[in-house]
């Protein structure tokens, strides 16, 4: 029997998972079930191509850690084969516990725990699956390891799953100004007092990581459109919460949106990390969940009696997305009024329920925090510098300045 399953990806070519553990986790339900969840969450509505899942990116930075491990190990740094295979094991699973549509539930129908927590909580079950292989793994995820850097190659400014995903947001998109060289930093890469550092002659490749990551956040995850066509997303799950709510109160079982079980258990439950901790059963019916799960409630909820609920699915399914405005400066309460009423008017709906047809969001993004994580460069003579110093052309008050916008989204005419 042939000791390694090979997968062709897109991006990377042939990608080797070993028989044994590694193979065993991509085998398991909770990793296929990122093959149900795209990546890019709606962002296919600016670019069509990127449909694309968390179960390809996961296998894409599972193969860029195998590269960087093999890199370390060419330099002389010792990596006992255990290690290696934990963090390739913690990389595997590190979106694990990602929801339906990626980061767009985590607060509508969860709030105040991350998709990490769940991560963790996800792990820790395959791990109990796996008669407990994934010990090391998990204890290099939760950076509870001495060796640190293992940690920083899942989790840092320069880790795999940036490295990853900008490769391979930028294929799919067709945004070739966001393909990086992944290859060259990975080469360039050391570990110098338990932290990893990039040797100086990487520093270009940095140079245009960093600035590459700038633009694919305000040109793909951040495209206007991208972020109007989420906050639909968002408002009708919210009012479908709502009306859940009211079923109860009312004590009215039509006024409950149709749901798969598993969509429902989040729509008519408070769902938080205490209850989380309360019901064992949650994280059942949120391993459950993924995005046919949503589409499926929408193409019953256009057909729903309420009108914000039936006008807001028909919206996403048939790509009538909120208009969008971009302002630099806050939005005096006076417009946002105006606009509720009408909202309400032109729609025949009560003046309380137009704010589902409308969002006011304040996103800023810093693309490098100096105090997060710095990137450091080692020098040929064995002294260490931030690549903020090492570098000529990148201003580190420009890059690691708080851009703020203001994104007022809401119903169009007609």
């Amino acid at each position: 029997m042939d000791d390694a399953k090979i997968i062709n990806d897109p991006v990377f070519g042939f990608i080797k998972i070993p028989r044994g553990l590694l193979y065993d986790i991509v085998r398991h339900p909770l990793f296929q079930r990122l093959g149900r969840i795209n990546q890019l969450g709606l962002a296919s509505v600016v670019y069509p191509g990127a449909r694309h899942t968390r179960f390809q990116h996961s296998l894409g930075a599972f193969h860029l850690m195998s590269e960087a491990i093999i890199s370390l190990q060419q330099k002389g740094l010792f990596i006992f084969d255990s290690e290696a295979e934990a963090v390739q094991a913690a990389i595997l699973m590190h979106d694990i516990g990602h929801g339906p549509f990626s980061h767009v539930l985590e607060n509508t129908l969860i709030h105040g725990i991350t998709h990490e927590d769940i991560s963790l909580m996800m792990m820790e079950q395959i791990n109990r699956d796996l008669g407990g292989q994934l010990n090391l793994a998990i204890s290099i995820f939760r950076d509870h390891y001495p060796k640190r850097f293992l940690h920083q190659l899942i989790s840092s400014q320069l880790d795999m799953d940036r490295l990853d995903y900008l490769r391979r947001d930028s294929f799919f998109t067709g945004v070739t100004e966001g393909n990086i060289g992944s290859a060259r930093i990975i080469k360039m890469l050391n570990v110098v007092d338990d932290r990893l550092v990039v040797e100086q002659k990487g520093i270009y490749s940095l140079e245009n990581y960093l600035t590459t990551r700038r633009l694919m956040y305000w040109q793909v995850y951040l495209h206007k459109t991208a972020v109007a066509y989420e906050k639909v997303l968002v408002n009708m799950l919210m009012r479908a919460k709502e009306l859940a709510r009211l079923s109860k109160t009312d004590n009215d079982a039509r006024r409950m949106p149709f749901a798969s079980p598993a969509l429902r258990y989040f729509i008519e439950n408070d769902v938080d990390e205490a209850w989380f901790s309360a019901h064992p059963e949650a994280l059942q019916k949120y391993e459950e969940l993924d995005d046919s799960d949503i589409w499926s409630a929408m193409k019953a909820w256009r057909h729903s009696d309420d009108k914000v609920l039936s006008t807001l699915a028909a919206d996403m399914l048939d790509r009538n997305i909120f208009k969008v405005e971009v302002h630099e400066e806050p939005i005096p309460p006076e417009r946002i009024s105006q606009l509720q009423a009408d909202i309400a008017q032109r729609m025949g709906i009560p003046l309380e329920q137009a704010h589902y047809m409308m969002n006011l969001s304040t996103i800023q993004k810093d693309m490098y925090s100096v105090d997060d994580d710095s990137i450091d460069i080692l020098y040929k003579d064995g002294t260490v510098r931030r690549i903020t110093e090492a570098s000529e052309i990148l201003n580190v008050e420009l890059l690691s300045k708080k851009v703020r916008k203001y994104y007022l989204c809401y119903q169009r005419n007609g």
